[in-house]
């Protein structure tokens, strides 16, 4: 498998750091979908990170499809996903809310970067700067009532979309979403950072250091 897409962006990292932990083999090509868009239509004219190119060609996109498919190629017991419910249930909460907080931020990141100053549009920036520090606070409350296990206990993929969220909104937001205000999630972040999948893909714009 090749998956396609710059560590920069949370959605690719979450794909990255998830496959690793279910024991996955993965080429990472850390194309971008501004500075290398010819390069990355040749391989998907959709142009989508994150782009999983499966063993077949066959091309799959949006993080949470990938991980779906993902989750059917591991093993049963490296598996990131609750089996059953009530866990699978308070797994996909918390995860909506991780995806929620990245969606939020990437769209002020967005304006910011490539909108005219000039162009921008307050009332909008607004509310959606509103519904980043809901998403955030929802998750901190969460993340308070169920706090980083240590090992040898696994990061599922609640984990991991937390931790790559927070840390992805600290690194491009931190004049928005002050990290004191939160200190539940900057303490499972600082956690989750220090484990090995996460620091073989780093936020940035290198490649995946090593794949499981």
């Amino acid at each position: 498998m090749q998956l396609i897409g710059m560590l920069d962006s949370p959605y690719v990292r979450r794909v990255a750091i998830s496959l690793q932990l279910l024991g996955l083999r993965f080429e990472h090509h850390n194309l971008s979908v501004f500075r290398t868009f010819k390069h990355f239509a040749e391989i998907n004219p959709v142009v989508k990170a994150p782009t999983l190119v499966c063993d077949d060609g066959e091309i799959l996109m949006d993080s949470s499809l990938i991980l779906d498919y993902a989750e059917t190629l591991a093993a049963p017991e490296l598996r990131l996903m609750p089996a059953t419910l009530p866990d699978r249930q308070h797994a996909l909460h918390r995860i909506g809310l991780a995806l929620a907080a990245c969606e939020k931020a990437v769209q002020i990141v967005y304006e910011r970067e490539l909108r005219p100053a000039d162009k921008r549009h307050q009332p909008w920036l607004d509310r959606v700067t509103g519904q980043l520090h809901a998403a955030c606070q929802k998750l901190d409350d969460a993340v308070g009532r169920h706090p980083f296990a240590p090992p040898p206990a696994r990061l599922d993929q609640a984990g991991i979309s937390t931790a790559v969220a927070w840390h992805f909104i600290q690194s491009m937001l931190p004049d928005v979403v002050q990290a004191e205000a939160f200190p539940a999630l900057s303490a499972w972040t600082d956690r989750a950072e220090q484990t090995a999948a996460f620091r073989a893909a780093p936020h940035g714009e290198g490649l995946v250091q090593k794949s499981a």
